[in-house]
């Protein structure tokens, strides 16, 4: 049955991009494995054994595919509280958007960030043509890291607060930067940001996942080792329901924002159906959130992404994410050495 195969293939250690890309269609699987078996209740005997097998393997992988993708939905509990009332000193907001480098539409993200006016703004697949249509925002976002390539890999954050201890770092693959920043908030606290970019699993990019899984698990590790308020965003070339991103929130210790809240699909703009949380923001438990929006297309094949958090580090230190284990821990290292 091919809801058993494709249900079955994910839980393959092999990382070459066939396999891993069955991270992606969890909800499409999902939503086959439960109109299959509305049409074997409907159409077939249940009195018959192979009746029976084929209507408790489709269950069995229709229970299996939503363990996975419930907890993206309003029927789960929320991982981030929300704040209530926002403090502005307190308030940190980003607009993440992957621009697609042949696009040339900048006055559509230019117009988001005017109308949301974000502290910080991260463009991915930036290159020389999109810095220089963004020069109008410098005005109120003077503070700034770039990295224009032609690659698909430039990327270029503008910010209205002041920013420390900046770099671009090529952390696994020569060609595919990322930017680590501290970010002084209004109220004098520092937040050290990563903006990442990984090479996907693909038959254009690279094979296999081990470049991509590595640049998270190893970014995951230098976080887990901070006291600081922390913070992850990006595409990162993988589903928010993945393995590898799940091994990712264990080792890293941070939150998801979207949990209990919903999937907030960016990616693809042109494919309503084949839609997938890509473009992420996670964050260490001294935030609450304050808003999370997917924003209007800019003519990428990604949305622009939103999110407005609070610094708030005594109310929000009760917040729990994932938690590591010994085998967590063995495959994240096991994860580095790959690469």
């Amino acid at each position: 049955m091919l809801t058993v195969l494709v249900t079955i293939i994910p839980l393959l250690q092999n990382k070459h991009w066939i396999i891993r890309s069955m991270d992606f269609p969890r909800v499409q699987i999902m939503l086959f494995s439960l109109a299959l078996l509305i049409a074997i209740f409907v159409f077939l005997d249940i009195g018959k054994s192979a009746t029976l097998v084929m209507a408790s393997a489709t269950a069995l992988c229709l229970i299996w595919q939503l363990w996975w993708i419930l907890p993206y939905t309003p029927l789960w509990f929320t991982e981030v509280k929300f704040c209530k009332e926002v403090d502005p000193e307190k308030q940190l907001s980003f607009i993440t958007s992957n621009v697609l480098t042949p696009n040339r539409n900048a006055e559509a993200l230019i117009r988001l960030v005017k109308k949301h006016q974000p502290d910080i703004l991260v463009t991915l697949e930036s290159d020389l043509w999109w810095q220089e249509q963004l020069e109008i925002l410098e005005s109120d976002m003077p503070y700034s890291v770039k990295c224009p390539l032609d690659n698909l890999y430039g990327i270029h954050l503008y910010s209205k607060l002041r920013l420390y201890d900046s770099e671009i770092l090529f952390l696994i693959e020569k060609d595919v930067p990322s930017i680590h920043v501290s970010i002084e908030l209004r109220t004098g606290d520092r937040v050290r940001a990563h903006f990442l970019h990984p090479a996907p699993p693909s038959p254009t990019e690279n094979a296999e996942s081990a470049e991509r899984d590595a640049e998270l698990i190893g970014v995951a590790q230098s976080v887990a080792k901070s006291n600081q308020p922390e913070i992850v965003a990006g595409d990162l070339n993988d589903v928010a329901w993945s393995s590898t991103t799940r091994l990712f929130r264990k080792i890293s210790g941070l939150l998801d924002p979207r949990i209990g809240r919903g999937m907030f699909n960016t990616f693809h703009v042109k494919y309503p159906f084949f839609r997938w949380p890509m473009d992420h923001l996670f964050h260490s438990n001294h935030f609450k959130l304050c808003s999370i929006q997917r924003l209007p297309s800019i003519g990428s094949d990604h949305f622009p992404l939103f999110i407005s958090l609070s610094f708030t580090p005594l109310d929000g230190a009760s917040q729990k994410g994932l938690e590591s284990d010994s085998e967590d821990r063995k495959r994240a290292e096991e994860t580095l050495l790959e690469s």
